[in-house]
């Protein structure tokens, strides 16, 4: 089954690395390492991707339709022609917005069980 046959709930939940992979996505295309800056940025380090766990990632999102190598360089004097360029795909945003949403649901549920901040109105 190939992943335009697949829905976005059958990928969730997705692993914290790949739904931190898609975030970095989301604004601009990124290579490895800048993706790894980019997470570790914006949850102030409390979500470090080492290599392993990156590439690894990648490989798994690249076979699955999340995010696909981009043809597109920056000027090649400002960047290594060995980089390569990762962007989410169609299928990718829809499948971190999924999980954004799972998350939202949980969280709310947290909240009406008093377990997090105060209850929402029901």
């Amino acid at each position: 089954m190939g992943p335009r046959t697949r829905t976005p709930a059958e990928l969730l939940p997705l692993p914290v690395s790949e739904f931190q992979i898609l975030l970095a996505l989301a604004d601009a295309e990124r290579h490895g390492y800048g993706i790894r800056q980019e997470v570790a940025s914006r949850t102030g380090d409390e979500v470090q991707l080492g290599p392993g766990t990156l590439y690894g990632s990648i490989k798994r999102m690249l076979a699955s339709g999340l995010i696909e190598e981009s043809d597109e360089r920056p000027d090649p004097e400002f960047d290594d022609e060995r980089r390569r360029y990762y962007r989410i795909t169609a299928f990718g945003r829809a499948v971190a917005t999924a999980e954004a949403r799972r998350l939202e649901r949980l969280v709310a549920q947290a909240r009406r069980k008093r377990v997090l901040g105060r209850p929402e109105p029901a």
